[in-house]
């Protein structure tokens, strides 16, 4: 981490008045982002943030940075063009649960696949809180809500085990008032050369109050954060009592620390195979009990952005300079009868 003494939280908050619900999970997610860019060295004329549509997507205002407000699901799309075209900048993309799994399901895939070098911030509210409280493509089967009244009757999507199907080469997960959690996994996000994701599990105190409580009370969440940590045995609770095995058929369970001897999985995000990865992130399909928290998968892998521009360098050096001109006065390319 280099930090930048020059510069402090000030520096990247902007004057817009905060408009989110009082207790909401935003504030505390904002709070971090605007503390640890100056600690990173980050600059605010060289970091951009990118948003869609959602609750969520009303960050860029609040940074004093450059910032893009898009329409709903595409702020992936703007952010690849852009960091193709600026590899100069740092560029974020901010987006919930419903903004970046639903209409912009397809752009987020494309742009985790192709690992561009990109930071997706996902805030997982399990809720459309923009437009008061409808069911997202993260709710539990069976959520009551203003458009379920009788119970969703959708399979809810992982965000974490979604990301590492599309073969995203940083994935991690952390909870908007774990401060100090959160932010070492956003600083490691940050020092990823490719695209990075990382949900965040974010309360909606208005119309999804409590969601993440088994994660998140100071009496539960000692009994069910399963915090991942590189190269060494994944165990929790108050004493390690618990430990994470895997099955016969590669899934992970947990049993008690006691009975698991040598077989506790021993975490390794650097493994280039995510099935490991995958299996860890199928644990809890809905954070009510023990769930994994911190860096599932960070490995390195070319970049998408950095493969582009060497094509397009070795282009020119065969056909020249690639000015437009040129291919205005080259001719007919087509013949129209």
């Amino acid at each position: 981490m280099t930090g930048n003494n020059e510069l402090n939280k000030k520096d990247f908050t902007s004057d817009q008045e905060v408009r989110w619900c009082p207790g909401c999970g935003d504030y505390a997610i904002l709070a971090t982002m605007q503390g640890l860019l100056p600690e990173l060295g980050a600059r605010p004329e060289s970091t951009v943030f990118i948003s869609g549509i959602g609750c969520s997507s009303r960050f860029p205002y609040y940074m004093d940075t450059y910032g893009v407000h898009s329409i709903h699901g595409r702020a992936p799309t703007l952010a690849s063009g852009l960091a193709i075209t600026r590899p100069d900048l740092d560029v974020w993309v901010i987006t919930g649960d419903g903004d970046g799994l639903s209409i912009g399901g397809n752009h987020l895939i494309h742009a985790l696949r192709r690992n561009v070098n990109i930071n997706v911030i996902l805030f997982n509210n399990e809720i459309y809180g923009l437009t008061k409280g409808q069911y997202s493509p993260t709710s539990p089967l069976g959520a009551v809500h203003k458009s379920t009244p009788l119970g969703s009757i959708d399979q809810p999507l992982n965000p974490v085990s979604l990301a590492l199907g599309a073969e995203a080469t940083f994935v991690a997960r952390s909870i908007d008032t774990e401060r100090a959690h959160l932010k070492e996994v956003l600083t490691a996000a940050y020092e990823h050369r490719g695209a990075s994701f990382v949900e965040i599990y974010q309360n909606c105190n208005v119309f999804n109050d409590g969601a993440f409580v088994a994660l998140k009370d100071p009496k539960e969440k000692v009994h069910n954060q399963i915090r991942l940590r590189q190269e060494e045995p994944i165990t929790f609770g108050p004493e390690h009592e618990h430990a994470v095995v895997a099955r016969d058929d590669g899934s992970m369970t947990v049993v008690p620390a006691a009975d698991a001897g040598d077989r506790a999985v021993v975490h390794d995000a650097h493994r280039e195979d995510s099935t490991t990865a995958f299996a860890l992130s199928r644990l809890a399909h809905n954070p009510t009990g023990p769930a994994p928290i911190g860096v599932f998968r960070d490995v390195a892998r070319p970049v998408y952005d950095d493969l582009l521009r060497e094509q397009i360098e070795g282009a020119q050096q065969k056909r020249g300079d690639g000015r437009l001109q040129d291919l205005l006065e080259a001719g007919s390319v087509w013949d129209v009868d």
